[in-house]
């Protein structure tokens, strides 16, 4: 038995033999797992959502040849 084997038997002593090796749950840590996961996926969005209020998205008409340059054309 190696070292983290006998680790293992010591810090989950119901783990051994009294659970159907067949019929197995996620229990309680994944359902800790699976709640971390989605406060962090929940903060992540609003933290966007923060974000992307402050972004502008007006955008400045691109300087063109007819928009630089006065029209030379016309006759006073």
């Amino acid at each position: 038995m190696s070292a983290t084997q006998a680790a293992l038997t010591q810090l989950l002593p119901l783990a051994g033999d009294t659970f159907d090796k067949n019929k197995v749950t996620p229990g309680v840590l994944g359902f800790i797992v699976f709640a971390v996961l989605a406060i962090g996926v929940w903060a992540l969005m609003k933290s966007m959502n923060r974000h992307m209020g402050r972004v502008n998205f007006e955008e400045a008409p691109e300087p063109g040849p007819a928009a630089a340059a006065p029209s030379a054309d016309r006759t006073p």
